[in-house]
């Protein structure tokens, strides 16, 4: 089976290999801070699934910095696509917002900005800053959906309804962004068929990428909570890439798959520890993507 990777859609939009820097704005999340709710998602860390990312107390300028030279030892590049992945990216001051994405999108070594939010966190000026930014250089637009079934949503504490989701992909194909929408495989008490109409109706919305990531267990959050308590087990990784390769099956040809899994730090990583092996795990679902 062959699929639409994000190297591949990077080369045909850029014309070279970009690399991302994962850039942290110090937002939070509405969802934690009793807007919608608190405790955010509960299978979400405290740095709001940026972990990898910079600090929140460096400029956006020194992060861009910190990261090039990280990343320095084991590649070469001249230009980035500046990732503002953890907590809620567009929920904030607008006037603030606006000053930090334009510090960043002026750079010169930055080709695309890729910004992930919420569907319910995409205000009309947000959309306008959005429309404006993307009329300078690529924006991409993750949309953290994991699951169309409400109960699923309202055990993970997303704080949103499933309306709010088509709403916002509707908003935004007014303007040339990239979206991507965000699902997790393997959600406490899921069958395989419900994460495949996710699969399939994120598809159908008319995104322009998917991403898919696997379930694991973070310290000091509600899912581990859960966990200890043996509510629910993680998969195994077998059957994690079996429910995968009939995901890709079921999305369109065309979509960006920008992520086939995920992993979490190890420091704070409980389960499923097999997700640690990172070469090994995408060797393996690369290779069973490959025979199907």
């Amino acid at each position: 089976m062959k699929i639409y990777t994000t190297n591949d859609y990077i080369k045909d939009i850029f014309g070279e290999k970009l690399y991302k820097l994962s850039l942290s704005m110090g937002l939070t999340c509405p969802n934690r801070d009793g807007t919608c709710s608190v405790g955010g998602c509960i299978f979400c860390s405290e740095k709001g699934s940026g972990d990898f990312g910079g600090s929140s107390g460096d400029t956006l300028s020194i992060q861009i910095d910190k990261e090039k030279k990280r990343l320095s030892t084991k590649l070469v590049a001249e230009r980035y696509i500046a990732y503002f992945q953890s907590f809620t990216n567009t929920y904030g001051d607008i006037d603030y917002l606006r000053s930090r994405y334009f510090e960043v999108i002026n750079r010169p070594d930055i080709a695309a900005l890729d910004i992930a939010t919420r569907p319910d966190c995409l205000g009309e000026d947000v959309l306008d800053l959005i429309g404006e930014l993307s009329s300078i250089k690529p924006v991409w637009i993750e949309l953290g959906l994991q699951s169309i079934h409400e109960r699923t949503a309202d055990l993970i504490n997303r704080g949103y309804k499933l309306d709010v989701y088509d709403e916002a992909v509707r908003k935004l194909k007014r303007y040339p962004v990239h979206i991507i929408t965000h699902m997790i495989i393997g959600l406490p008490f899921e069958a395989k068929n419900e994460i495949l109409e996710t699969a399939k109706y994120i598809s159908d919305s008319g995104v322009d990428g998917i991403k898919f990531q696997l379930l694991h267990v973070l310290k000091d959050t509600k899912l581990a909570d859960m966990y200890y308590d043996k509510q629910f087990d993680v998969l195994s990784l077998e059957d994690y890439t079996d429910i995968l390769v009939e995901c890709i099956r079921n999305v369109r040809n065309d979509i960006v798959i920008h992520r086939l899994t995920g992993d979490g730090p190890k420091s704070i990583l409980i389960a499923p520890l097999w997700s640690g092996d990172k070469k090994r795990v995408l060797n393996y679902i690369r290779k069973k993507i490959e025979e199907a």
